[in-house]
């Protein structure tokens, strides 16, 4: 799971596909693609984001294709009593 801007659209002239475009899709593939079964990656910018209502694994280093090397930590639960308590969830 990655965070960050990405371009969203409907191709097609008879049947119509929506898709997400940029550097954040391409990301957030290349570090799923890199987990353990049954392990959500999220990237540096994710895990500042959820940090504080979810626990993490401690930092690993991959290689990322097109990237280098890149931080990512595993997901692993939701902290008690934290998420999803201002009613937006995650």
């Amino acid at each position: 799971m990655a965070t960050g801007p990405v371009v969203a659209g409907v191709i097609g002239k008879r049947k119509f596909s929506y898709d997400l475009w940029g550097d954040t899709v391409n990301v957030s593939s290349r570090i799923a693609s890199e987990a353990q079964p049954g392990f959500i990656q999220v990237d540096p910018v994710t895990y500042r984001r959820l940090h504080n209502r979810f626990r993490f694994d401690e930092v690993q280093q991959i290689q990322v294709k097109g990237k280098g090397i890149m931080q990512v930590y595993n997901l692993l639960d939701k902290l008690p009593g934290k998420a999803g308590q201002d009613g937006n969830g995650v």
